[in-house]
């Protein structure tokens, strides 16, 4: 993967992490209403993760701004997608979970081996 990818890659992960943060920290009853989901008793156990989508979103705006002098920022990045696409593909297979969490399990792990692919070319490159 070029520098130019990898940065391209980090802004539209960014992009993806900080407005699906936004969303769902400023409208988590919309969203849930939407998706026709019972939301949680209260809106902090969703607003909490909403706030840390919004920070990883940060960080990949860093990375992409110089993928080469923080990559060692990737593997973190690839935590947080693999944690979140675990999760949701281990309850999807072993006792069910709304489908509103499922196309973003797939996302992120499109993201998970695309950052491990700049990581791993990006390692040439430095």
């Amino acid at each position: 993967m070029s520098i130019g990818l990898a940065k391209a890659l980090f802004v539209v992960s960014g992009l993806y992490d900080g407005l699906l943060g936004a969303a769902f920290f400023l409208g988590p009853a919309t969203v849930f209403h939407i998706a026709r989901v019972t939301p949680p008793n209260h809106w902090g156990y969703v607003q909490f993760p909403a706030l840390l989508l919004i920070i990883f979103g940060v960080m990949f705006f860093r990375i992409a701004a110089d993928p080469l002098k923080r990559r060692e920022l990737i593997p973190y990045g690839m935590a947080l997608k693999a944690s979140y696409f675990g999760l949701v593909f281990w309850y999807q297979f072993n006792s069910g979970v709304p489908g509103l969490w499922i196309p973003w399990a797939y996302a992120d792990l499109a993201f998970f081996l695309l950052f491990a692919w700049s990581w791993k070319s990006l390692a040439r490159e430095a």
